[in-house]
Formats: C-alpha cells, sequence, structure tokens
C-alpha cells in the first residue's frame, strides 16, 4: 500500500519540525540566537491517468489526469535573521547591534566568523575577544590603565586612561552585510561562515547607510517567541498523529483483505 510509505514521509518531516522547534525553544535565553524554520515541499507524483491526453483517436483530450503524490520531504530549514529585542546589561563591553550588520570574528584558524552576539571580554593581554576568546577583527587592544572604555553608536572605541585628561581613540568597529543572511552557515557558538549562496561579505561603519548602529550595554536577545513555537509544536504533533492514524487505518484496511482472502 503506497499510504503506508507517504504516511511514513508525513511522520519523518514532522519529527524533524519538532526537532527544529525543540532546538528554538531550548535557545530561548541564547544572546544572539536566530530561530530556524523547517520548510517543506511534495515529493514525485505517479501517473495513474495523464491529463491532455485523449482516451482514442479522434476525441478531445481529457482535461484532467490521476497525478498521486508520494509524500513530503524536507527541502530547508531557513534561519530567520530578524532582529531580536535589545537587553541592557550595563557591561561596558556587551555590544549589540540595533539594526543590520554582524561582527566580525577570527577564530583559531584565521578563519573570519561572524556574530550578533556582542557579549566581549578582555584576554590577558587586552584584546577585546568573545566568551571562547575569540578575536573581535579588526583587533582592539584596551590598555593596562584604562578605566573605562566608551563605545559610540558608530563603533569608535575610546578608552579613559589613568592620569589622562584626554580619552583614548582605540579604534573602529565594522560590521559586515550579506546579501542572502539565510545563506549564511551556522557554526555554533553563536558563530555563522559565509557561503556561496550567501554572498561576499560587504564591510562597513555602524551607522552607515544599510548597517545598524551599535548600543553599548546591552546584548541582542533571542528572536524566539515562545508562544509561537508553542503553537508550533502542538501542529506538529497534530500532524505526526494523523500520520500515524493513516498508517494504522492503511494496516486494518490490509488486514482486511487479507482476512477475505485466506
Amino acid at each position: 500500500m503506497r499510504a503506508l510509505a507517504i504516511a511514513a514521509t508525513g511522520m519523518n518531516a514532522q519529527q524533524m519540525n519538532l526537532e527544529v522547534i525543540a532546538n528554538n525553544i531550548a535557545n530561548l535565553n541564547t544572546t544572539g540566537f536566530k530561530g530556524a524554520r523547517a520548510e517543506f515541499t511534495d515529493l514525485l507524483y505517479q501517473a495513474e491517468r495523464q491529463q491532455g491526453v485523449p482516451n482514442q483517436a479522434g476525441q478531445e483530450p481529457v482535461p484532467e489526469g490521476a497525478m498521486l503524490g508520494l509524500g513530503v520531504r524536507t527541502a530547508a530549514i531557513r534561519n530567520l535573521h530578524r532582529q531580536g529585542p535589545l537587553a541592557n546589561t550595563s557591561n561596558q563591553l556587551d555590544v549589540a547591534v540595533n539594526g543590520r550588520g554582524y561582527f566580525q570574528i577570527t577564530n583559531p584558524n584565521g578563519e573570519i566568523n561572524y556574530t550578533r552576539a556582542g557579549s566581549f571580554n578582555r584576554n590577558n593581554t587586552g584584546q577585546i575577544v568573545t566568551l571562547e576568546g575569540y578575536a573581535l577583527d579588526p583587533a582592539i587592544l584596551i590598555p593596562n590603565g584604562a578605566v573605562d572604555v566608551v563605545i559610540n553608536q558608530s563603533g569608535q572605541v575610546f578608552a579613559k586612561i589613568d592620569g589622562q585628561v584626554q580619552a583614548q581613540n582605540l579604534g573602529q568597529i565594522t560590521l559586515a552585510n550579506f546579501a542572502n543572511d539565510s545563506g549564511l552557515e551556522p557554526l555554533g557558538n553563536g558563530l555563522y561562515r559565509e557561503t556561496a549562496a550567501s554572498g561576499a561579505p560587504v564591510t562597513g561603519v555602524p551607522g552607515d547607510p544599510s548597517f545598524g548602529k551599535l548600543q553599548q550595554g546591552y546584548l541582542e536577545s533571542s528572536n524566539v517567541d515562545p508562544v509561537k513555537e508553542i503553537t508550533n509544536m502542538i501542529t506538529a504533533q497534530r500532524a505526526f498523529e494523523m500520520n500515524s492514524k493513516v498508517i494504522q487505518a492503511a494496516d486494518e484496511m490490509a488486514g482486511t483483505v487479507s482476512k477475505g482472502i485466506r
């Protein structure tokens, strides 16, 4: 029975849907996390009766055929790169991007990755790094005698040095944009990698056209809506149960046929 195989693809699809929802819910409190959505497409169709073909020579073609779909498959898991709410932390090295743009991070392999999580720290040399110790690019060093650090909306970093009246300019934070944010490859730890689907990065200064501004003392929270995720979870559960009912019904029908043969 084809119904068994078709319903099985539906159960697999809803299981994948539930796994995506579970990951969204698990990251409700992850800084800079972008929720995802599973997207599905129908499988190939099997022609029981071809449309547009006459039944007999000289007759008009039949207006409709009989095309039976063979189920569903996962087409993509789309990362939803919309803005998350900003949360005040009052930490001078916490920075949020209000608008478009990604911080550029140098990983241990020397590769540039991208993140929205601006929870930065200083390492043992005074360099601004992520929670995993990856350096911000371009690199910015905070002197040992700095008593206060100011990051303005344009990404300029200033430090007030003990004993000096004038604040010292330490450098400029730049952001990167992509033509297709959904094409970025998620790596974990809030990092993304450029791919052929995302396009090459376009770098610029915060506040420039198409680039967001920086907010010191804030972090971008996860953009996952818990109420919506619970609704999606219930929908996925109901769809899974309905597909399992189809398998049960198909099995009972097959059992009726086998009993009749005996």
